[in-house]
């Protein structure tokens, strides 16, 4: 299975600055997350980035390149837009699947990012594979911030939301607040595997009205027609980093890690 993975990482964060050199365990989050992507069956592994302090932080553990940064356009609005820039420079042809592994994921199973490119390997009219894990929590299904997705017996992806879906009728009988029915629920796993044409076909299109509704990038490129083939992780995501809290967590786990010191 050939495919490559491009790691998206700004240096500019509202809530931690700096967050893709910060350190866990005595490696980079960045670096963290550029091994986990080596450890998987990528071909090529990219980190695509604004800053040169990035760039020269990161380096592939298989030593097959002496550098592996591809620089971007500090303006571009999102990881999407990167790997897309990223897929342009390089040359790739509309056939070739792209995996985009978020730079805030340094624990993410490297069998995941197996998982999401076998996905198109194995359905050849799905422009789109991504993943979803059983949501296992009332809290979490009301969430906002908890991403929701809905699929076809077919795993194809019907909808993507914030808002807890599907809703059970009958589980709410006192109004919103009373649902106490959550089984069956996924959370949506922001891994995505692209195939580079439709990679294209997205970057060219305005933001869809659901998009700019909801906030989420996805939903434009489902709401004009492309197929999004979504599956259950074979394991558990790993947790990504957006606090302080979230950080100190990380290097907590770094620190049970075999030779941690």
């Amino acid at each position: 299975m050939a495919y490559h993975v491009v790691i998206p990482a700004r240096y500019a964060s509202a809530r931690l600055p700096g967050k893709p050199l910060l350190d866990i365990g005595g490696r980079t989050m960045i670096q963290r997350v550029v091994e986990q992507a080596a450890a998987s069956s990528a071909d090529q592994v990219l980190v695509a980035t604004d800053d040169e302090r990035i760039a020269a932080a990161v380096y592939d553990p298989r030593g097959r390149s002496s550098s592996i940064a591809a620089m971007t356009d500090a303006d571009l609005p999102s990881g999407t837009d990167r790997v897309a820039v990223v897929a342009r420079q390089q040359g790739w042809d509309d056939d070739t699947i792209v995996v985009n592994v978020q730079g805030d994921e340094p624990f993410v199973p490297p069998r995941l990012i197996d998982q999401v490119a076998g996905l198109l390997v194995r359905d050849p009219v799905a422009d789109i594979a991504t993943l979803a894990t059983p949501i296992e929590s009332l809290h979490d299904f009301l969430d906002p911030n908890v991403v929701k997705v809905v699929c076809a017996a077919d795993g194809v992806a019907l909808y993507f939301s914030r808002a807890p879906i599907p809703w059970s009728r009958d589980g709410a009988a006192a109004g919103l607040g009373s649902q106490t029915v959550y089984s069956g629920a996924l959370r949506h796993v922001g891994l995505y595997a692209y195939r580079v044409g439709a990679l294209k076909r997205i970057m060219a299109m305005v933001p869809s009205t659901y998009e700019q509704a909801e906030k989420l990038e996805q939903l434009r490129a489902l709401q004009a027609g492309l197929r999004i083939t979504v599956a259950l992780c074979v394991e558990p995501p790993g947790p990504g980093i957006d606090t302080d809290a979230d950080l100190q967590r990380a290097r907590m786990r770094a620190a049970t890690e075999p030779g941690a010191r």
